[in-house]
């Protein structure tokens, strides 16, 4: 949010520098961004003096040339100007050498002495759009002939020097979103910090308001009263629609905002000088001199001033006449009823809607102005009449006309102001610190927190409406401290502290360690928004009934509850190999999200029919290893990825021997994959991303992915301790086997039958080669695997070897059809 100094200063006498009114903000929880000093000229005309032309003669070698000397008041300056309304005696615009211009379009230049067709020239005479004063290029500009030659442009076209404060505003803090709200904070912490200051925030004077006559004739019908508490208006006839005058565009300019006619930007500076949104409608455009506050069907359409087409949902509140929707209310004007340069009559409407409503619609049609950002966060019900008639006088002022109704309020259920205990002991155990009771009394009337009874343990205080984020007693505590000053409390000399106890396995530890694990392997972390796209889960991969909708989402990107970490991985890729990032190793934890009925979440919450998982997902993609001139390019394949997986799983614990393997084609996110059981709980999945996916977020490459069941890993860790053992004193022997197997048998049944044959002294099997080929027969492979062996009592014989090998063989023959070669 935006602040203008000088427009600040309307408000309260403050004579401090405008970096020590930034510090005062930021110290009371109106944190400044940014100070930056503005001219209401761009470059304030620095440099740019007013001339007389003295002399103005054909340029001998050019015919669209002069050569002119102008008296700049100190000096007498030759000038070539293009220029054909140039003349002598005239009063102009001179910018003198070193002057840097900033012209309405274009980009920014600097005068320099030159010499144009062999003519000397010192300067340069202005055109309006070169000054940015105006966007006209007919000619230079000439001036009064009684304004003083020497006099600076500065001075003569009243350039205003200004600060605009940037102000990093909280949602809680819509109170201070107006010159006036800030001013009020301001006056507060000036007056606790010299109360002899007696500084007070100050609200322009409306006490000569008075409507001329009440011809008007417009009505006000408020059908939904919980929508809309309270809604005022008036009528003003005669008006003329046009430019602003100079003081009010530049308020504008400097807080950034552009002028549009003097009714518009009365509404907008008013606005930001009380925080109270209004709206202007071209009266002669109120059918039936009917203003109806209510909610049309769904789909009724609806224009918007930007020209773009609604369909209201049913629940949008509207500012309608007596036959169609005129304003989407508390959001934006429609295209109808808006004000022109032809409307000599308008309604004014000032008006207090309830917030989620606001909200509501705000978000679903994805419209964010001043006034919805105001109203969806909680504006002043008090405020109303008030700015109505602030602008009412500011309309009648520069845009003439009549007031010719009276100030028609609807509001029939006063909003009440809030009632909250504060008790001294619990100021006192927030805060850290005992404050004086009269400086806390003193600091809360400085806030409008009026004191409606006091006792020795406290104070019952009413907090006025505008003051929507103050509703606990600790709130009330915090907006002591903030005026009081956080930096006003010592810190303790003792740090107390206890010793909790904490649950086993520890979560968050065990999650570290596993992001240390694969970072230190060369992953980088990745994390993704928990909402997401409702078109990611559309396909028959999941349940429709399952899927966590948002009530009020922020956009259709983030409309549900994600199901997988998939699709956050996946646009991640996307989004680094459009950038010429290929080569991929990323990981992330989170939660995904599922709606499942008469079922409760395990997790805190535990909300009733819906249930949370915590996973890990691995991505893989590009080369294993970065360009170099010692090594060669290496594509990832699914077996860099298990290995990864692999070594994770080991040292979170998991002991895979005890896992069941099962293949993967053509299911789910992959062309071919693996997945593993842990007591026919799924522990892990791993595979190549189908092409459907790839092609569907435009990657031209291999993606290898892995999804973890991350709290299945937990449940694991109490059950497989890890025990020490001693190194074997006995040598290791290895035997290998080259199989010819049906092309269907897995390793996996190799392993698995091996050490059921053999569970004393075979320690390890492994596969080294694999062999296919016509000759050994169609529906046939290959494999070489290797088995090693070890007796930690004594060194084997080669007969107890050959014995278990003989062994292992036959199971193999027997239960796998294998034949040895």
């Amino acid at each position: 949010m935006k602040i203008s100094l000088n427009w600040l200063k309307d408000y309260i006498q403050i004579d401090e520098t405008p970096e020590k009114i930034a510090q005062l903000l930021t110290d009371c929880g109106l944190e400044v961004e940014s100070l930056e000093k503005t001219e209401s000229v761009k470059g304030g005309l620095k440099g740019i003096v007013i001339g007389e032309v003295l002399t103005c003669e054909k340029h001998p070698d050019a015919d669209r040339l002069s050569l002119t000397t102008v008296d700049i008041g100190e000096e007498v300056l030759p000038i070539v100007c293009g220029a054909p309304n140039v003349a002598r005696g005239q009063k102009v615009v001179v910018a003198t050498v070193g002057t840097t211009l900033h012209p309405a379009s274009g980009e920014s230049f600097e005068i320099k002495k030159a010499k144009i067709r062999g003519q000397e020239s010192r300067g340069m005479i202005c055109a309006e759009d070169e000054l940015g004063l105006g966007t006209s290029h007919d000619g230079i500009m000439v001036l009064d002939p009684s304004v003083k030659t020497g006099t600076t442009a500065a001075e003569y076209f009243k350039v205003e020097e200004d600060h605009c404060i940037e102000i990093g505003l909280t949602p809680n803090r819509i109170d201070a979103a107006s010159h006036y709200g800030v001013a009020r904070d301001l006056a507060a912490v000036i007056n606790h910090l010299h109360p002899q200051s007696k500084v007070r925030a100050q609200k322009p004077d409306i006490s000569n308001f008075k409507p001329d006559n009440n011809t008007a004739g417009i009505s006000i019908t408020v059908e939904d009263h919980d929508a809309c508490p309270r809604y005022t208006g008036l009528c003003i006839s005669g008006i003329k629609v046009q430019e602003s005058p100079d003081w009010l565009k530049n308020r504008l300019k400097v807080i950034g905002l552009k002028p549009i006619n003097n009714v518009v930007d009365i509404t907008n500076f008013v606005l930001h000088e009380t925080g109270q949104p209004l709206h202007a409608f071209d009266a002669s455009k109120i059918a039936g001199n009917k203003v109806i506050i209510r909610k049309p069907q769904k789909d009724t359409a609806f224009i918007t001033l930007d020209e773009e087409e609604l369909k209201l949902t049913g629940n949008d509140l509207m500012i309608c006449n007596e036959k169609d929707p005129m304003c989407l209310a508390g959001i934006l004007g429609g295209m109808d009823s808006g004000v022109t340069e032809a409307t000599e009559s308008i309604f004014l409407e000032s008006a207090y809607f309830e917030a989620s409503g606001i909200r509501k619609s705000s978000k679903f049609h994805t419209i964010n102005t001043d006034s919805s950002f105001r109203f969806e966060r909680g504006a002043d019900p008090e405020m109303t009449v008030y700015a109505l008639k602030r602008a009412a006088l500011l309309i009648r002022e520069i845009a003439g006309g009549k007031i010719t109704s009276e100030v028609m309020d609807v509001y029939p259920v006063p909003v009440k102001p809030c009632i909250i205990h504060l008790r001294y002991e619990s100021a006192l155990t927030l805060i850290g610190k005992a404050i004086e009771k009269e400086t806390i009394k003193k600091i809360l009337l400085s806030l409008e927190i009026a004191i409606k009874q006091e006792t020795a343990e406290g104070l019952e205080l009413e907090i006025p409406p505008y003051r929507v984020d103050v509703t606990r007693e600790a709130d009330v505590v915090e907006e002591i401290l903030r005026i009081y000053g956080y930096n006003s409390i010592e810190l303790p000399e003792r740090l107390h502290a206890s010793i909790v106890s904490s649950p086993r396995p520890d979560k968050e530890k065990l999650q570290n360690i596993a992001s240390d694990i694969l970072s230190n392997r060369g992953f980088n972390e990745i994390m993704n928004n928990s909402l997401t796209r409702a078109n990611y889960y559309q396909s028959e991969l999941f349940e429709s009934a399952g899927i966590v909708h948002i009530l009020n989402p922020l956009s259709q990107d983030l409309g549900v509850m994600r199901q997988s970490l998939f699709f956050g991985g996946m646009e991640t890729i996307a989004w680094n190999q459009n950038r010429k990032v290929a080569d991929l190793k990323i990981y992330e934890f989170g939660n995904i999200y599922f709606k499942e009925e008469n079922k409760a979440n395990e997790g805190p919450l535990k909300l009733s029919g819906y249930r949370e998982q915590r996973m890990l997902s691995l991505f893989m993609s590009g080369n294993l290893n970065p360009e170099s001139w010692y090594a060669k390019h290496k594509p990832v394949t699914l077996f860099d990825l298990k290995a990864e997986v692999m070594v994770l799983l080991q040292k979170m614990n998991v002991r895979m021997d005890d896992a069941i393997a099962e293949e993967i084609h053509g299911e789910g996110f992959l062309e071919a994959g693996i997945r593993f059981l842990f007591n026919d709980k799924p522990l892990l999945e791993l595979g190549e991303v189908s092409r459907t996916f790839l092609k569907s977020f435009d990657l031209k490459q291999d993606v290898f992915y892995a999804s973890v069941n991350w709290e299945l890993v937990l449940e694991l860790q109490d059950k497989h301790m890890i025990r020490y053992s001693e190194i074997p004193k006995f040598p290791e022997v290895r035997r290998d086997l080259a199989l010819l197997i049906n092309s269907d048998v897995k390793f996996s049944d190799i392993e698995r039958l091996a050490k059921t044959a053999e569970k004393r002294l075979l320690k390890k099997v492994r596969l080294f080669d694999i062999y296919r080929d016509e000759k050994i027969g169609a529906g046939k492979k290959s494999y070489a695997v290797s088995f090693s062996l070890v007796d930690e009592k004594k060194t084997l014989t080669d007969k107890e070897i050959d014995k278990v090998m003989e062994r292992i063989s036959q199971t193999l023959q027997k239960e796998l059809n294998a034949s040895i070669r």
